[in-house]
C-alpha cells in the first residue's frame, strides 16, 4: 500500500515538519517518492525511484522551507508497476484547453476495462497513470462534444459518475488537483484522515501529528477549494475489502517487478 499526503490552504502554510514525519514511513514504502508543488495551473514535481530514507537530494530538499497553498507528496509500494522513475507518482497531464491535472493514488484496480486501451500508450505501466490518462482523455471527449469547457460543478458531476463506476470491486484512494480544485476520494476503511485547521486542510494515509485528526468521509468523492470542502458526491458504497483472490494477484505481479 502506497501512502498518499496533500495540503489545501487558503494562505501558504509551512508544510516539513509534516513532511518529515510522512516520509519517515517509507521503510515500508521503499519504492519511489514524489512532491509536487502546485499553483494555479502549475505544477513542479519532483519524485525518484528509491527509498526516500535513502534520498540524499530529498534529504537536502527538506532542510529548506517547504511552504505552499497546494500540494501532495507521495511514497510507493510497488503493485502493478516496476521501480522505475516513470512510475513514480505524481502523474500529471493538461487536458484539451490546457487545464493540468495532477494525481496520486493509493490503490490497486483489478478490474476496469476502460483502462486497457493505455498499456500501450502511457509513460510507464502503472494502473495509476493510466487513471489520470483516462480522465483526461473522457474529459477532453465530453467537452470536445459540447465545444466548451466544463465548468467547475460539471467538471465534480462528471468524475463522480466516472469515481462510481471505477470504485466498483477496485482500491480507489486518490488525491487529484485540476489548477482549482482538489478532489479527494477513498473506499478502503482506515486508509485516509484529515486535518482541519481552519482554512488549512491536510490529507494523509496516516495521522502525522498529535493533532485531531478523522478519518475521510467513506466512499464519497469530495471537492475542496483554498481548505474548504466545497462539494460532496454520491455515497456510492463501493467500499473495498481484500481477499485471498485479490492478494494472489497482486502477490503474482509484485513477484515479477
Amino acid at each position: 500500500m502506497c501512502e498518499l499526503f496533500g495540503i489545501t490552504s487558503k494562505e501558504t502554510i509551512y508544510a516539513n515538519s509534516y513532511l518529515k514525519e510522512f516520509f519517515s514511513h517509507s521503510d515500508k514504502h521503499p519504492h519511489g517518492w514524489g512532491i509536487v508543488c502546485m499553483e494555479d495551473n502549475e505544477a513542479s514535481i519532483e519524485k525518484e525511484p528509491m527509498d526516500a530514507s535513502k534520498s540524499i537530494y530529498l534529504k537536502r530538499r527538506l532542510t529548506l522551507p517547504i511552504e505552499e497553498k497546494t500540494m501532495f507528496a507521495h511514497i510507493r509500494y510497488a503493485t502493478i508497476g516496476n521501480v522505475e522513475y516513470q512510475n513514480c507518482h505524481p502523474f500529471s497531464k493538461k487536458d484539451r484547453y490546457g487545464r493540468r491535472w495532477t494525481l496520486i493514488h493509493n490503490g490497486t484496480i483489478f478490474e476496469y476495462a476502460p483502462l486497457s486501451k493505455y498499456v500501450q500508450s502511457q509513460s510507464g505501466d502503472t494502473d495509476s497513470e493510466r487513471i489520470l490518462l483516462y480522465l483526461v482523455e473522457e474529459i477532453n471527449k465530453r467537452e470536445e462534444k459540447r465545444d466548451t469547457p466544463m465548468n467547475g460543478q460539471e467538471r465534480f458531476a462528471f468524475l463522480d459518475e466516472i469515481v462510481t463506476g471505477m470504485s466498483k470491486d477496485n482500491k480507489l484512494n486518490f488525491l487529484l488537483y485540476d489548477g482549482e480544485f482538489m478532489y479527494v476520494h477513498t473506499n478502503y476503511a482506515n486508509s485516509l484522515y484529515y486535518l482541519d485547521r481552519g482554512g488549512t486542510v491536510i490529507f494523509s494515509t496516516q495521522p502525522l501529528s498529535e493533532e485531531e485528526w478523522k478519518s475521510v468521509p467513506f466512499t464519497t468523492l469530495l471537492a475542496y477549494q483554498e481548505g474548504k470542502r466545497i462539494r460532496t458526491g454520491t455515497n456510492h458504497h463501493n467500499e473495498y475489502f481484500e481477499n485471498e483472490e485479490n492478494m494472489k494477484y497482486i502477490f503474482q505481479i509484485f513477484s515479477n517487478l
